[in-house]
């Protein structure tokens, strides 16, 4: 980011070979050879900017109010160093640590989201992209971070994905993922939230009387999609997606980069600078183990708010076991829009209160495991509040946590609070 020209600390390697070799390369030799492929590589970004000037020199003769719509061909990383946006993204498979398109979008919602810092006044946005191997070492970036690494898993998973570069509400700008179908559904994905919804494209010519489709999405422009192998610039009459219409082949609503250019700069096809994409990690998060530390220190919590409102806990393990399904339910339902198993949860519960009692539950969503932070963001509920402060006759309290990991050691934390009590009249 801003400080990415500073020196953090000295890191010295050593490189040994064994065995080692009868002969050697002169540092001559190899000293020319680096400075041959530097030399290349820069004629590349040489040339590749060179058609990029024209390309957006092209753009704006459709329309001269091409200027304001959100068309990034460049990039800014976490070295200061401007990228091609196509570089960013490459097809990215996650071996067997997710199994669905759909697992890999709710990975991707529970890691951190950090907008880039800004040093100073401004208020502006800070304009800085992270390389995939930078967002995962910090576990946590922007919108544009996670929607690069969505579309690379996307891509992964054999489907035809693009970023989208554009705005939603106010004006804000925003990027979130497409996928294109066989059969022409277009499928927006917001990263940060792994929430879907199908584009159904307005048509300002239609009569007044006619229904329009009333979108669900968040998003209100977009200037340009992208992905490892395309950029397309969008140059229909309006910039608003309601109205946009996603034939990618007709180059009268979407202008087209050269493939080629685009090969020259972005890998497999160049010896860039990029760092080569890792493989996603295995979580090393026991998830049992977990969940019981997080219980066991949300129940100390608990006992001693209730203690300064001079209030005694009684805890029923009975109950804060029958709010597990609830819980899986709720995570089953966040990946895959699939509800599942409330009707056994109801009537675990229903058996479990004794007639002539009230019971209360709450459940909330968390993608970290400090037990003080989320038990002070709970309290800020009146509907949690009101249940961890319940007063009146036999009160009992539960309380479930689940813990669901993901790769990199992202994670999901579900917690449940209830409570059961006499109804009083």
């Amino acid at each position: 980011g801003t400080e990415s020209k500073v020196s953090v600390g000295v890191l010295n390697i050593r490189l040994e070979m064994y065995p080692q070799l009868s002969k050697t390369l002169s540092p001559e030799i190899t000293n020319t050879q680096f400075a041959l492929e530097r030399q290349k590589t820069a004629e590349k970004e040489r040339l590749f900017l060179v058609y990029a000037k024209q390309w957006w020199r092209e753009y704006l003769q459709i329309r001269p109010m091409h200027n304001v719509r959100l068309v990034k061909i460049f990039a800014q990383d976490e070295n200061g160093v401007n990228r091609p946006v196509c570089s960013y993204i490459r097809p990215l498979r996650a071996g067997r640590l997710l199994d669905t398109p759909r697992q890999a979008a709710r990975f991707v919602s529970v890691l951190g989201y950090e907008r880039a810092p800004v040093i100073g006044g401004g208020g502006g946005k800070q304009e800085q992209w992270c390389t995939l191997l930078a967002f995962l070492c910090r576990n946590k970036g922007d919108c544009e971070d996670h929607a690069n690494l969505l579309c690379s898993l996307l891509l992964g998973f054999g489907l035809e994905a693009f970023v989208c570069v554009g705005t939603k509400a106010k004006g804000v700008p925003h990027t979130w993922v497409m996928t294109c179908g066989t059969d022409g559904t277009i499928t927006f994905w917001e990263s940060l939230t792994g929430h879907r919804y199908i584009h159904r494209p307005v048509n300002p010519d239609d009569p007044p009387l006619v229904e329009q489709p009333k979108p669900l999405y968040p998003y209100r422009t977009i200037g340009c999609i992208f992905n490892h192998q395309k950029f397309l610039g969008n140059c229909q009459p309006s910039d608003a997606v309601e109205v946009c219409v996603f034939d990618l082949h007709d180059e009268s609503k979407w202008k087209p980069m050269s493939g080629e250019a685009i090969k020259s700069v972005c890998p497999p096809g160049t010896t860039s600078s990029v760092p080569p994409f890792p493989p996603l990690c295995a979580s090393t998060i026991d998830a049992a183990v977990a969940s019981n530390e997080v219980e066991l220190q949300l129940r100390i919590l608990v006992s001693e708010h209730r203690k300064d409102l001079g209030l005694s806990t009684v805890w029923d393990d009975h109950l804060s076991y029958l709010l597990s399904p609830a819980l899986a339910a709720y995570e089953l339902e966040r990946t895959t829009s699939i509800s599942a198993g409330n009707e056994e949860f109801q009537d675990a519960v229903r058996r479990a209160v004794p007639d002539g009692h009230t019971f209360k539950g709450f459940p909330i969503h968390f993608v970290y495991r400090n037990a003080r932070r989320a038990f002070a963001t709970c309290l800020r509920s009146p509907f949690c509040e009101e249940i961890i402060c319940c007063r009146g006759d036999q009160v009992r309290l539960a309380v479930r946590v689940r813990v669901f990991t993901y790769p990199e050691s992202a994670c999901a934390v579900w917690i449940m609070f209830a409570c059961k009590y006499r109804s009083v009249l």
